[in-house]
């Protein structure tokens, strides 16, 4: 169920949670003596008073779990607003495209949107995207997004929000779960998860693999010989630990690869992406709380592409190694039981290269090779202070980010190996400030008002400043000159909950990116990513969750009248709708639990119409899905699951280039077994 809680009841008790205490419980012995237990939660240190100031919901594990697709990202689009750059999932979209935005802030496949699993974040380093299909549901607790909110102390990047995933704890995952499920095209998902008490802490070790020939994405009328289907095969393991070092201080460290390999359009279009990232993070619970973390992450992406009219391989990027590098501490230090000062650094290096060979489409013979990349890297100090006076609380925080752009590079040489490009670009660095405040009004136990300000930062990804890309028949250059994207934004809202089995919120709110970095058409069939001035983004987002006994209903829907503000060769696109961004997105998820562990749902979701290009050239017609999941309980600890995908069949269009189509996910029934123990 998408979660709303009352902010009255929120601040209530995070004001109670932040007061210093014992991180243990307490039982007595044979002889009277309290025993200590120590309780460790395997989590960071949590919202503060005035976290409902901002638009914030949360996703909690059921819901996670009965995604119909299985797909995190499908969890994800329950909340207004929340948008990836294409329509496809993870099992059929370039992992390139995998971007997440929100409020209609996109128009390129990098996210705008900062995505975090236990405080790190997973955007590739070198491009950007968010490798879905390796974060798989069964691992996490909930799922929190906060809408806006600029970056504050979650790190340049937050420009569109924030999602922060959770893992869950042992408690949570239990001893033992798996699942096997396939579909009506042969397709499987199957998954296992080990949890055990270590100590007094835990740990546990996950593990995923889905493959499948996937459906057709090119419509029958247009298939040829060279023709494929959407095929996929990934795995991804992740091992986690969560201990005590003192009463107080948490240690919690995790561990994750993964890599899925697929195939998309025509046969020999392959493409990949793989990691392997690291962190560990120290918690502080007492008197002076605190939160250390540091992570590593190496990642890779390769990807073939195919001539639309030889169907040979004309493009071999086969290469793309980058490293993400980084940290962030914050202290809260006592300040009173109404207040509470949050006070941190970050940092984040991202380093990467692209290697990748041209080759002819008549003769096959090598006709370029090229090497380019770059280092980015940006540490952040921030101090946010939260103040509750009876009914109010406000919150003012500010940020300054030190970031620089360096070690660019591109080179070319053609197939006889002679060096035709060699180009340098000029290191860069800077100080971008940013700012955000809010404040909330508890008018009574079931109402609220809030209204939040905020800024925030995005530096271009090594994808943006220095790797071309080709989608026949578009070639899109690279541009090492972008500048930074600066978000400025407003919104006010209300929240009532009447009683607990009714919540709704609406809120208002006017977002402005300004350097907003684009794929602008500067001829036929070439673009060039540039700063424009700005994309322009105003809406309205709601949501309801209702809760009659056994039957729920949650629904959630965002209009966005967005453009892109554009002058001088960025001049034809000005008052223009960004590309890939819909008017109006909207979703409504009805639920019927009989009894403990049985559940039944339909989710109806959709998707106004929207342009493929930043010309208004191509449109996505809008799309109207309906998807069901069903667990039945057969035996003790295990369960019949029941999924279907776009029942009613509709054509989901995805990418249309002048006529050149790609198509979404058909009608697709699943069906196998649950285990939980």
């Amino acid at each position: 169920m998408l979660k709303r809680v009352s902010p009255m009841i929120v601040a209530g008790t995070m004001a109670n949670a932040l007061l210093p205490r014992p991180a243990l419980a307490q039982d007595g012995d044979e002889d009277g003596e309290p025993t200590r237990v120590i309780v460790v939660t395997g989590e960071g240190l949590g919202e503060t008073p005035a976290s409902p100031a901002y638009d914030t919901q949360t996703i909690d594990r059921e819901q996670l779990l009965s995604a119909p697709s299985g797909r995190i990202e499908d969890a994800l689009t329950s909340v207004a607003g929340f948008q990836q750059f294409r329509r496809s999932d993870s099992r059929s979209a370039n992992p390139s495209a995998q971007g997440a935005t929100l409020r209609a802030l996109g128009g390129n496949a990098t996210s705008r949107a900062l995505v975090l699993l236990d405080g790190v974040p997973m955007t590739d380093p070198f491009f950007g995207y968010v490798p879905f299909s390796a974060l798989a549901a069964e691992r996490l607790a909930h799922v929190r997004v906060t809408r806006g909110g600029g970056s504050g102390p979650f790190g340049a990047g937050a420009l569109a929000g924030t999602i922060e995933l959770t893992s869950a704890d042992g408690a949570t995952l239990g001893n033992f779960s798996g699942m096997l499920v396939a579909n009506d095209r042969g397709d499987t998902e199957a998954s296992a998860t080990l949890s055990s008490q270590l100590g007094t802490g835990f740990g546990s070790v996950s593990g995923r693999w889905d493959r499948g020939k996937g459906f057709w994405t090119t419509p029958a009328s247009d298939r040829v010989p060279a023709s494929a289907r959407a095929s996929f095969d990934g795995y991804s393991v992740q091992v986690r630990g969560v201990a005590p070092l003192t009463e107080m201080i948490e240690l919690q460290a995790r561990g994750l690869v993964y890599r899925e390999e697929r195939t998309l359009r025509f046969d020999g279009a392959e493409s990949s992406m793989e990691g392997q990232d690291a962190s560990l993070r120290v918690v502080g619970r007492g008197e002076w709380q605190f939160d250390l973390l540091g992570y590593v992450q190496a990642r890779n992406f390769t990807n073939v592409v195919i001539s639309s009219t030889r169907f040979v391989p004309v493009l071999d990027q086969r290469n793309t190694p980058a490293t993400g590098l980084g940290g962030k501490f914050e202290l809260r230090p006592p300040t009173g039981r109404r207040n509470v000062l949050r006070l941190g650094i970050d940092y984040r290096k991202s380093d990467g290269e692209l290697f990748e060979i041209a080759q002819s489409a008549f003769s096959g013979a090598v006709t370029a090779r090229r090497n380019a990349g770059g280092t980015n890297t940006d540490l952040g100090i921030f101090a946010e202070n939260d103040l509750t006076l009876g009914a109010i609380t406000l919150t003012a925080g500010a940020r300054v980010d030190r970031f620089t752009i360096r070690d660019g590079f591109f080179i070319e040489r053609n197939g006889a190996g002679l060096l035709v490009d060699n180009q340098t670009y000029p290191d860069r660095s800077g100080w971008e400030a940013s700012f955000r405040g809010g404040a909330l009004y508890r008018v009574n136990d079931a109402l609220s008002l809030r209204a939040a300000a905020y800024s925030g930062l995005r530096l271009p990804t090594l994808n943006e400043l220095y790797r071309p890309f080709v989608v026949f028949p578009i070639v899109t250059q690279a541009n090492a000159a972008l500048d930074n994207e600066r978000l400025e934004g407003f919104e006010a809202g209300i929240d009532w909950a009447p009683a607990d089995a009714i919540s709704l919120a609406l809120t208002a709110f006017d977002n402005r990116v300004k350097n907003a970095i684009a794929n602008v058409t500067i001829g036929p069939n070439l673009r060039q990513r540039r700063n424009i001035d700005a994309i322009h983004s105003r809406g309205i987002e709601a949501s309801a969750a209702l809760k009659f006994g056994a039957v729920s209903l949650d629904g959630a829907i965002a209009f966005t009248d967005a453009e892109a503000e554009g002058s001088g060769p960025a001049a034809a696109l000005d008052a223009n709708r960004p590309s890939q961004t819909p008017k109006w997105v909207a979703g409504t998820t009805l639920a019927y639990r009989p009894a403990d562990d049985w559940l039944f749902s339909t989710t109806l979701r959709h998707v106004g119409a929207q342009f493929e290009d930043d010309l208004e050239t191509n449109v996505l017609p809008a799309a109207t899905t309906l998807d069901a999941f069903a667990q039945i309980p057969v035996l003790d600890g295990i369960r019949l699951i029941l999924r279907g995908e776009n029942l009613t069949d509709e054509t989901i269009v995805t990418r249309n280039q002048g006529g050149s189509i790609d198509l979404g996910t058909p009608r697709t029934l699943w069906a196998g077994f649950k285990v939980g123990l």
